[in-house]
């Protein structure tokens, strides 16, 4: 049996389509649709079937997706095993958030291919909480994100590199006297709830008895700065990184103490074959982002319990 053709197959039930498969894999949809017959001809059955304008696994694709990805990973872990220097062969699959793609991983990048040019990394964009479930998986050798609100297994390794403090939004044009009388006062772009970051604010705003006039409710910090910088409404979000000159249409204002803060970092797990790797990344990102590991965390879990 070709891994290939398992990777053909997980591809396409992942992304549900054999054309989202072929883009994602840089192939023609018929080499994409000729290794998933060729894999079903091996199994002697059945693993996909069109459903609509999408592709689902069938009961035996179902069945065998979990395992087939275990088979990839494994085989993945041999060849990155198998190097010959002294860190183990790439790639490294790495998880960002938004954020993190912005104004963390440029940086580290940089010195990574001067490092390292032989040893390529994949990234994968994502929220907190799938990048979080996808390095336990060990579908993601590393992620750059928010520290969650609970406890990080044992197994796992954290290294905090930026502590992010709340602070409020405004186009650069407004007067802002009160920070908070202006949250009270002027239309407000609310950080999604359901992540770290929002519900940090939220629940910051409900302690001081601020109810905000609501405008519009959404994920992804660098849209609401946008929305914020055409002056549909002032937002508390944490203080993201931001690489080069700031957006001179935006201004960031202090809110009153105790303000809580976010901590966004590099979550890996200690026991994996390029653990090595992520180690050596984090290496090349203390030097840009020298704040301790330690004091970072604790950051984090004093916000928590806010």
């Amino acid at each position: 049996m070709d891994s290939r053709f398992l990777q053909s197959f997980v591809s396409v039930v992942e992304l549900g389509s054999i054309a989202e498969a072929a883009r994602h894999l840089d192939m023609t949809p018929a080499t994409i649709a000729q290794r998933v017959r060729a894999l079903e001809a091996d199994i002697g059955s059945q693993l996909i079937v069109r459903s609509g304008r999408t592709v689902r696994p069938t009961v035996s694709g179902t069945r065998i997706l979990a395992r087939a990805r275990s088979v990839l990973r494994e085989l993945r872990d041999l060849q990155s095993a198998a190097s010959d220097t002294e860190l183990p062969a790439g790639p490294l699959r790495l998880g960002a958030i938004p954020t993190g793609l912005m104004g963390i991983i440029p940086l580290i990048l940089k010195d990574w291919v001067r490092r390292h040019p032989h040893i390529g990394i994949y990234i994968e964009p994502g929220s907190t909480t799938a990048l979080y479930g996808r390095v336990m998986a060990g579908e993601l050798d590393a992620a750059i994100l928010v520290h969650p609100t609970f406890e990080l297994p044992k197994t796992s390794s954290w290294h905090g590199l930026r502590r992010e403090p709340l602070v409020l939004l405004t186009p650069a044009r407004m007067k802002v006297a009160s920070a908070l009388a202006t949250i009270a006062r002027e239309p407000f772009i609310r950080y999604d709830r359901q992540v770290v970051g929002g519900k940090m604010a939220d629940d910051y705003l409900r302690q001081l008895g601020i109810r905000p006039n609501v405008r519009v409710e959404l994920d992804g910090i660098e849209y609401i700065a946008k929305l914020v910088a055409e002056g549909l409404g002032v937002s508390v979000l944490p203080d993201w990184a931001v690489i080069g000159a700031p957006n001179r249409e935006l201004k960031k204002w202090p809110l009153p103490p105790p303000c809580p803060a976010r901590t966004v970092g590099v979550l890996w797990q200690r026991s994996t074959v390029r653990a090595p790797l992520v180690e050596a990344l984090v290496d090349i990102a203390r030097a840009h982002f020298p704040q301790p590991a330690e004091q970072a965390q604790r950051g984090s879990a004093r916000a928590s319990t806010r």
